[in-house]
């Protein structure tokens, strides 16, 4: 017998109500239990690390297997690799040696066959580059000595990264600072080769200057957004011009108003500078951060000098076809940052998010401390401070958490990002501050125990 579509319809909601009463209606998906919850495992302690000077290490974190790069307490590049739900880490020292250098940072990546690959440890150097033999296994990483043969004999600023497509990405300075390039190379799983991303660099300075750049942003608007300055000199007061371009693919460029840009990009590139900043201007490198507002619109956030000669944070945003420049503090501080080697950090921003309803912004500042602060969508000026919380994944330091000893809290965060379990990972460890790449005449502290922490 046929029933008739409103009859039908009671008996299926009828129905519906019956089974949602026995405790039988359909289970909801769960998301999956992380192996170190389950484990009870909070925090880890891995080995004591190198302390005399700041140096960026690095953490990975793939499925259930996880990796880190230090430099251990002697000195020795080291990869610590572990399976979740583990206590144990197991150990691979590398045959490389940092010294007092705060530019030698770590980078580290996996590929899709899930072979490792590290380099780090050059400041104008040859290449450091290791790459795994076995996937997933550190300890099977071997010394290779180039990846093109092409503009590696003066290294500095090692990055891993993927492109849209997943394949693999190195990015790296050729030459020095005040008189450097930029390139992008890209990785051939099937035959374990490394080519040139683009047949020209991504920045060209040659021996007039250099692009310090941010790594580049993936917005909600599907572009990539990258922004850098340009340093004349390798003295810190010389960083002029801040710049934005954007890209689909990470080889064809344009402007914000969508003009097509031909590489090399230089200073001479029509359309690329946001803010003309002059050199003294207060502008210097990695002192920006890529956010967006509620919109999703780009919002840059940068330091610079404001007319009193006080450091200020300013936002970038695109608005009727110019770039509107916006001053969002009003500190009574000055950095007065100059000459070479790696600089004391007195203030840090991180990017403009949106969340809650609300615009904020994460700062670190020698003088008014470290916390989340509130910013006003109309006048982009900073309002109250919401939290007074270390920014350990803005700013990689406390920069007014400094200990009687004079040791730093340092972190690093996991480059895999949140997990579908809801977990994050970072490092923790302390240091003494930069010393302008100087060795210390009373040498270095003891080693400080490096740490592994989940958040959820």
């Amino acid at each position: 017998m046929k029933l008739r579509p409103c009859v039908a319809l009671l008996i299926s909601i009828l129905l519906g109500l019956l089974t949602a009463a026995s405790g039988q209606s359909r289970p909801t998906p769960s998301a999956p239990v992380n192996p170190d919850l389950r484990a009870g495992i909070r925090s880890l302690d891995l080995v004591p690390v190198w302390s005399g000077h700041p140096v960026g290490f690095a953490l990975l974190t793939h499925g259930d297997r996880q990796f880190v790069a230090f430099y251990a307490a002697d000195r020795r590049m080291t990869i610590a690799q572990r399976t979740l739900g583990q206590r144990k880490w197991s150990y691979t020292t590398l045959p490389s040696i940092v010294g007092w250098d705060s530019h030698n940072g770590i980078a580290m990546a996996l590929d899709h066959d899930g072979f490792l690959h590290v380099s780090g440890n050059m400041h104008a150097s040859p290449l450091v580059y290791f790459r795994s033999t076995r996937p997933f296994d550190a300890a099977s990483l071997q010394r290779i000595p180039s990846m093109t043969g092409q503009h590696e004999k003066s290294v500095t600023y090692p990055v891993f990264s993927y492109a849209p497509d997943g394949v693999l990405l190195f990015q790296y300075r050729s030459g020095s600072s005040g008189a450097g390039d930029t390139y992008r190379n890209r990785y051939d799983e099937r035959t374990k080769t490394w080519h040139a991303l683009t047949d020209q660099p991504l920045f060209f300075g040659g021996k007039r200057m250099n692009a310090y750049p941010l790594d580049p942003v993936r917005g909600p608007d599907g572009w990539y957004h990258q922004v850098w300055v340009w340093r004349d000199t390798p003295m810190a007061e010389t960083n002029h011009d801040l710049s934005y371009a954007r890209s689909r693919d990470l080889i064809h460029w344009e402007t914000v108003a969508g003009v097509p840009l031909t590489l090399p990009l230089t200073i001479d590139t029509h359309g690329l500078v946001v803010d003309p900043s002059p050199p003294g201007g207060g502008l210097l490198n990695g002192t920006q951060a890529v956010g967006f507002d509620a919109f999703g619109n780009l919002a840059i956030s940068y330091l610079k000098y404001d007319v009193a000669g006080n450091t200020q944070l300013y936002f970038a945003r695109w608005q009727s076809g110019r770039w509107a420049l916006q001053q969002s503090s009003n500190w009574n501080y000055r950095w007065d940052f100059h000459g070479g080697g790696s600089l004391v950090n007195e203030i840090h921003i991180g990017p403009l998010r949106a969340s809650g309803g609300k615009l904020t912004i994460a700062i670190s500042h020698k003088v008014y401390g470290s916390g989340v602060w509130e910013v006003d969508p109309a006048t982009m000026r900073l309002m109250g401070k919401l939290t007074a919380e270390a920014t350990a994944d803005d700013g990689g330091e406390d920069l007014a958490g400094a200990s009687a000893s004079g040791l730093v809290d340092r972190f690093a965060s996991d480059s895999a990002g949140l997990r579908a379990d809801g977990v994050t990972y970072r490092l923790t460890w302390k240091t003494l501050p930069q010393n302008r790449d100087q060795p210390r005449p009373e040498g270095a502290p003891p080693p400080s125990m490096l740490r592994l922490v989940l958040a959820k």
